[in-house]
């Protein structure tokens, strides 16, 4: 276990905004030295900040994980800087919000490079330090859409269906070499983060997480927990369970539901402004710290209850328990 003096040492992807944000300010809370690794400066510089104003170490990494040898540089740098990675975190993301025959070859390549590729390098990167220490963890941030593909995200749902597979090989190979090296996934809900506002986007509104929404802080704390303790995998929120066992048992019913329902529900009533800058290319974030939330607050649920349930399943065993042996007495009670 982490102590003061001898503190956490993790890599994030994604680190500058949204769920990798999060998460920094999830491990930094816990006195974590943080690789911060992403594309823009300003949040990867935000980022920074907030670690040391929360107790944390960090440094920032500019890098575009779908380059391989950045990847490994990172690492690297965040090897001689803080030590050996106990904790390595895949969560940088893109997307385009299109139907796929308008999408561009470009557009479907660059995302799944982000995406797959990246999680890929990130864990060829871990691995190479983790297995000969026989020590360490991978957390993969996933989604409900690894199991459930909807309308007009194709490349960012294929992304997530390869990264769960990818996940299940390597798990696989680990257990078959009796490592102590462990890979999770975390699937999550919609999140209420900044990517809708700089997401490429040929839909005619602004685009949203499809309803119910919750807050980064709640997927950073799943990704918190799945780094500390041997799940195979963690669903956040009662809405990714419902589309992942539902997806299992009625995948037609989805098909059609979606159809009818996922073009308006993945956009607001107001237009979209065509001409405002995406992240597909290049950051947004070169001036700007976007930070952890997007502009959904006031639609967000700030607590998930399957998340408590599982970063509380020993209270609940118990509970269930003692219940269980108060019925008992009861019953001897009465007779």
């Amino acid at each position: 276990m982490p102590t003061a003096n001898n503190p956490e040492v993790v890599a994030i992807t994604g680190a500058s905004a949204g769920v990798g944000r999060a998460a920094v300010q999830a491990f930094a809370r816990r006195g974590a030295q943080i690789g911060l690794i992403a594309r823009g400066d300003a949040g990867l510089e935000g980022a920074r900040r907030e670690v040391e104003e929360l107790g944390g170490k960090a440094i920032t990494i500019p890098t575009d994980v779908a380059d391989p040898d950045a990847v490994e540089r990172a690492a690297t740098l965040i090897e001689e800087a803080f030590g050996p990675i106990d904790i390595w975190v895949n969560d940088a993301m893109e997307s385009v919000f299109s139907p796929f025959k308008e999408m561009t070859a470009a557009e479907f390549k660059r995302v799944t490079e982000v995406n797959y590729l990246g999680f890929v390098y990130g864990t060829q990167a871990a691995l190479k330090r983790m297995l000969p220490r026989d020590k360490g963890t991978i957390v993969l941030v996933g989604s409900a859409l690894a199991y459930r593909g909807i309308p007009l995200q194709s490349a960012y749902c294929g992304s997530k269906h390869a990264i769960q597979g990818f996940s299940e090989s390597v798990r696989c190979e680990l257990l078959h070499d009796k490592s102590k090296v462990w890979i999770t996934m975390v699937q999550m809900p919609a999140l209420n983060t900044p990517q809708f506002g700089w997401v490429r986007s040929r839909l005619p509104d602004k685009a949203q997480p499809v309803p119910p929404i919750y807050e980064p802080e709640v997927a950073a704390e799943a990704i918190y927990f799945a780094a500390h303790h041997r799940r195979r995998e963690i669903f956040v929120g009662m809405s990714t369970q419902i589309a992942i066992i539902g997806n299992k048992f009625f995948p037609g019913l989805g098909d059609w539901y979606l159809a009818r329902t996922g073009y308006k529900s993945q956009q607001t009533d107001q237009p979209r402004n065509p001409n405002r800058p995406d992240n597909l290319d290049h950051p947004v974030d070169d001036t700007r710290d976007y930070g952890a939330h997007g502009r959904f607050d006031k639609r967000a649920k700030p607590k998930s209850a399957e998340v408590w349930a599982v970063t509380h399943r020993p209270w609940i065993a118990a509970a269930a328990l003692a219940g269980a042996g108060l019925a008992i007495v009861g019953r001897k009670v009465l007779d």
